[in-house]
C-alpha cells in the first residue's frame, strides 16, 4: 500500500472528480428532454446554461481529477512516497483547482457564463469564470510540477535505469498537458480576462480561437493517455500476463507527444482566416495520430491472445474464450476499447479537409464525442474506478458490488450506443449542434430529420435516461467502495494496484530521452503555427465587442 499521505490526496481528487461527474450526467439528462421538447425549463435556467455545465463538468473537471488521482496514486505506488516538497506542491495544486472549479462553475450555474465548453469569442462570460479557468490551470500545473519533480528525484537514485513504465506514461502525459495548455493560458490571459473586465475594448476572435484549439485537440490525448497507461500496464497483469513491449509502448507515447499538438486546425475548416496551406498540413498531421492509435491497438490483441493460448486456449480464437471476462476490471476495459473502433472511424471524417464540410456544426460532431471521450475514456475510467478506491481505502470489493458494477457498466454502454447512434444519423441528415428545441418553422425537409427509428429525439432521450441512471449506479458503487464496503482484515482481501511487469532489456535509451522528444515536439509546433499565428496578429481585423446573448 502508499503511504496514508499520498492515498489521502488521491481520494481527494476521486471525490471531486465524481461531484463533477453526477452534476454534469443530469445537466445532460436535462438537455436530452428539453432537445425532445418534453422538458420545459425553468425561468431562471435555460438550455444554454446546462449546456456549459455539462461540457465543463464532464469534459473538464471529471477527467482532469480522475486523472490526477489515477496518476498520484500510481507514481506514489512505482516510484516510492511523495516527499515533503512533493505533496505540500501536489495539495497546493488540489486546492487551486478546486476554488478554480468552483469559481468556473459557480459562473455558470448564475448564468454569467453561458458560453458553451469552447468558450468561443465574441460570446462574453463574466471575467470571474476566465479567472477561474485559469486558476484550475495553474492549479494542475502545480501537481504537474510535483509529479514531474518526485520522477525527477527518482531518476537521481537510480541513474541509468528506466523509469517503470506507468512512470514514463505518466510523463508523457504530464508533459502533453502542459505543453497544450499554453495556448489556452495565453488567450485567457492575454485576451479574454482584459477583455472581460473591460480593460480593452475589443478582442481577436481568430488568434483566441486558434490559441483555444491548439488546446483542444491536444486535451483530447490528455484524456485518452491515462487510457492508454491502464490498457498498457493494467490490463497485462489482469489477464496474467506481462506488457507485450515495453519499447512500442513508450514509443507509442512519444508520438502522442509529437503529432497531439499541430493539428487544431482541423476544428477550423471552415473557419476563414487561415490559408488553406496551414488548414492542409494540420489535417495530414492529424492523421498522424492513427499510427500511435493503431500500435495500441496491435498491442493489446497481442496481449490478449498471448494470455488467452497460456491459459490453454486453440484454434483461431480459442484463446478469446479464455480471456476474465467474468472480472469487471477486464470487461469494463474491454468494452470501452470496442467503442473506440467506431470513435476512432468518425474522427477519421471529422478530421478529412473534404468530409468535414458534410458534419461540421452538426450532431455527428456531439455523437462523435461522446463516443470517443464519453464511452473510451469514461467507461476505462469506471473500470480503473472499481479496484483504485477500494486500494485507497484499503476496503474490499464485495460481490454484490461487483454485479452492480457489471449493471453499471453495462447500462452505460447500451445507453451511449442508442444516443451517440441517433446524434450521428441526425448529424448526416443536417441537425445542427448547440442549439435548444427548435420546430424549424414547420419545414417539412427538417422535421423529416427525426422520424427514423434511431434518427429522433426520442432514441437520444431513452439513451441519455439509461445513462443518468447508469451514472447514479455508478456514483452508489463509488460511496460504496468509499466509506460503506467492508475494511479488508487480511492481507489476501487487500485489492491491489495491478501493474504488469515490463521487460527493458531491448528497449533503446534514446526513448527516455526527453530533450529529444519535446525539442521535437516544439519544432513542429512551430512549423505548424508560427506564420498563421503571425498572420492573424499582424493583420488583426478591427476586433469584436463582447456579446451576451442569453
Amino acid at each position: 500500500m502508499i503511504s496514508v499521505q499520498d492515498r489521502k490526496l488521491a481520494l481527494w481528487n476521486v471525490k471531486v472528480a465524481y461531484i463533477a461527474f453526477i452534476i454534469g450526467t443530469f445537466c445532460g439528462l436535462l438537455q436530452v428532454f428539453v432537445r425532445n421538447d418534453s422538458l420545459e425549463l425553468p425561468k431562471w435556467l435555460d438550455y444554454y446554461q446546462i449546456l456549459t455545465a455539462h461540457g465543463v463538468l464532464l469534459a473538464l473537471i471529471f477527467t482532469t481529477f480522475f486523472i490526477f488521482a489515477f496518476l498520484i496514486a500510481g507514481m506514489s505506488k512505482t516510484l516510492g512516497s511523495f516527499g515533503p516538497k512533493v505533496s505540500r506542491t501536489a495539495w497546493l495544486g488540489l486546492i487551486v483547482t478546486t476554488i478554480g472549479t468552483v469559481m468556473a462553475t459557480v459562473m455558470i450555474i448564475s448564468g454569467k457564463a453561458s458560453v458553451l465548453y469552447t468558450f468561443y469569442a465574441p460570446l462574453k462570460a463574466s471575467g470571474w469564470f476566465y479567472v477561474g479557468l485559469a486558476l484550475f490551470v495553474i492549479g494542475t500545473w502545480l501537481t504537474s510540477f510535483a509529479l514531474m519533480g518526485h520522477y525527477v528525484a527518482w531518476k537521481k537514485r537510480n541513474k541509468g535505469q528506466f523509469s517503470p513504465l506507468f512512470a514514463f506514461m505518466t510523463m508523457a502525459t504530464l508533459l502533453l498537458w502542459i505543453i497544450a495548455c499554453l495556448g489556452v493560458v495565453a488567450t485567457v490571459v492575454f485576451q479574454y480576462i482584459p477583455w472581460s473586465f473591460g480593460w480593452v475594448d475589443t478582442i481577436n476572435v481568430e488568434l483566441s480561437r486558434s490559441l483555444f484549439w491548439y488546446f483542444g485537440h491536444p486535451l483530447v490525448y490528455f484524456w485518452l493517455l491515462p487510457a492508454y497507461i491502464a490498457w498498457y500496464t493494467v490490463i497485462p497483469k489482469i489477464v496474467g500476463t506481462d506488457v507485450f513491449s515495453d519499447s512500442l509502448a513508450r514509443f507509442s507515447f512519444i508520438l502522442f507527444i509529437l503529432f497531439s499538438f499541430p493539428v487544431g486546425f482541423h476544428h477550423q475548416l471552415t473557419e476563414p482566416g487561415i490559408e488553406s496551406f496551414w488548414k492542409f498540413l494540420q489535417v495530414i498531421l492529424t492523421f498522424m495520430v492513427v499510427i500511435p492509435t493503431l500500435m495500441t491497438a496491435f498491442s493489446m490483441f497481442a496481449t490478449f491472445e498471448i494470455s488467452g493460448r497460456k491459459k490453454g486456449g486453440t484454434g483461431l480464437f480459442g484463446w478469446f474464450r479464455k480471456l476474465p471476462w467474468k472480472d469487471i476490471r477486464f470487461t469494463s476495459i474491454f468494452i470501452a476499447m470496442l467503442f473506440f473502433i467506431p470513435g476512432g472511424a468518425t474522427g477519421i471524417i471529422n478530421a478529412s479537409f473534404q468530409l468535414n464540410e458534410l458534419v461540421h456544426n452538426t450532431l455527428w460532431v456531439v455523437g462523435h464525442f461522446h463516443i470517443t471521450v464519453g464511452t473510451p475514456v469514461a467507461m476505462t475510467f469506471m473500470g480503473v474506478t472499481f479496484w483504485l478506491i477500494p486500494y485507497l481505502t484499503g476496503r474490499q470489493f464485495p460481490k454484490h458490488m461487483q454485479k452492480l458494477a457489471f449493471i453499471q457498466v453495462i447500462s452505460w454502454a447500451v445507453g451511449m450506443t442508442l444516443m451517440s447512434t441517433a446524434q450521428h444519423l441526425l448529424g448526416l441528415l443536417g441537425a445542427p449542434r448547440r442549439t435548444a428545441y427548435a420546430g424549424y418553422n414547420g419545414n417539412e425537409s427538417a422535421l423529416d430529420w427525426f422520424q427514423g427509428l434511431l434518427s429522433n429525439h426520442v432514441t437520444m432521450a431513452v439513451g441519455g435516461t439509461i445513462l443518468f441512471l447508469s451514472a447514479i449506479l455508478m456514483v452508489y458503487i463509488v460511496a460504496n467502495l468509499m466509506f460503506v464496503a467492508p475494511k479488508a482484515e487480511k492481507e489476501s482481501e487487500l485489492v491491489e494496484f495491478p501493474i504488469a511487469n515490463s521487460d527493458t532489456s531491448h528497449t533503446a535509451k534514446y526513448l527516455e530521452n526527453w530533450g529529444i522528444w519535446v525539442g521535437v515536439a516544439l519544432a513542429l509546433i512551430v512549423l505548424a503555427y508560427a506564420v498563421p499565428l503571425a498572420d492573424m496578429i499582424q493583420h488583426a481585423p478591427p476586433g469584436s465587442r463582447g456579446f451576451i446573448t442569453w
